[in-house]
């Protein structure tokens, strides 16, 4: 499986910390939490948290605290469909390839629910075939956009298709939850919104910098499924995130990589380039100590954290975005996400050539 095409696609509108702390503080939603739910609040958005800004559907900060069911589905139901769309268009013009020749879309969400799903309005705003191949996933939080490729990968490799449209979209502020607990005040703080999408090809684009799926692994743990997770409550998401996620994320973070790695005979040492969702700062902080990685090999990641927040399944497109925009080596790169089940994925890639990939072409 080859990648062809990567395209991202975020809300215009950007929001920086201040600017959420100060949206916070004059809601009515402050009166309502405690002096400790308070001080969380202004610890995370106050300190270096390593997300600077972040992009929401949202035209002014002040709907973000209007939480109610009917006003974060309508959210949903108005801005994924068009971010997803943004995202395919984009990754299509850079893989060169025309609507047409799409065989199969795999469309991946956790912050809200369509039925028909996502994936018809995919086809509908890009004029898929009739007869395209349409899948809908969900439930897989952030680490969605792994088992996405692998779905992908299995199209391609049993010749049900040539080339595989892959879109993981999440509108973070149509799940926005609030309360006094502490997991839920820092989820708030740190999730946007955005989408990723790839063209995934039987054979590489000519003239174009080539990157290879080469082996994958996953692992799922649902005795630690509590420790990252979506509930319904009053009609609402709320996501639960508690304090065991980073050294979680590591851990199985560490064994993908062993069992990918083993099976192709290398060692951490040979990877390259990292493409990691980062989910916040102390969980880049963990991954950096468990993989021993260089200083440096998370660059790319923090980046993205920094400007656009936890962005959830779409995070590692916009990582490997960014890796190819700055022309990153040759050689062997690590793709690798995490999230809610609890459930970790990696995915070996040989890329070869120089050529960049600029966000804007």
């Amino acid at each position: 499986m080859q990648f062809t095409g990567i395209g991202t696609a975020t809300p215009a509108q950007r929001y920086t910390k201040a600017e959420c702390l100060s949206a916070f503080e004059r809601s009515a939603w402050f009166g309502r939490l405690d002096e400790r739910a308070h001080f969380v609040a202004r610890t995370v958005l106050q300190r270096d948290n390593g997300i600077e800004a972040r992009r929401l559907a949202v035209d002014s900060l002040d709907e973000v605290f209007a939480i109610d069911p009917d006003t974060l589905a309508l959210r949903f139901r108005t801005h994924a469909p068009v971010l997803a769309a943004e995202a395919a268009a984009a990754a299509l013009a850079r893989a060169g390839c025309a609507a047409a020749d799409i065989d199969a879309v795999v469309v991946s969400t956790c912050t809200g629910q369509l039925c028909p799903g996502l994936s018809g309005h995919v086809v509908e705003a890009l004029a898929l075939r009739a007869d395209v191949r349409a899948y809908d996933l969900v439930g897989q939080g952030c680490g969605a956009a792994l088992p996405n490729l692998q779905l992908a990968q299995a199209l391609l490799g049993s010749g049900a298709a040539q080339h595989v449209l892959s879109v993981c979209v999440e509108v973070s502020s149509a799940a926005m939850y609030l309360d006094n607990d502490p997991g839920v005040l820092i989820s708030a703080c740190l999730f946007g919104d955005g989408a990723g999408a790839a063209v995934l090809s039987r054979e590489p684009a000519a003239g174009r910098r080539r990157v290879r799926w080469t082996d994958s692994a996953s692992l799922t743990d649902p005795t630690q499924r509590h420790a990252l997770m979506f509930q319904q409550r009053g009609g609402l998401l709320r996501n639960v995130l508690t304090r065991a996620v980073p050294a979680l994320a590591a851990e199985h973070a560490q064994r993908v990589l062993a069992t990918v790695l083993g099976r192709a005979g290398l060692q951490p040492g040979d990877i390259g380039t990292w493409v990691m969702h980062a989910g916040g700062r102390d969980v880049l902080q963990a991954l950096q100590q468990r993989l021993e990685l260089r200083p440096g090999d998370l660059d790319h990641s923090a980046a993205v954290l920094r400007e656009y927040g936890n962005l959830s399944s779409a995070f590692v497109y916009f990582v490997l975005e960014a890796a190819l925009a700055d022309a990153a080596p040759a050689g062997w790169w690590w793709l690798s996400s995490f999230g809610a089940g609890f459930s970790c994925h990696g995915a070996l890639l040989g890329v070869q050539g120089t050529t960049t990939h600029s966000r804007g072409s």
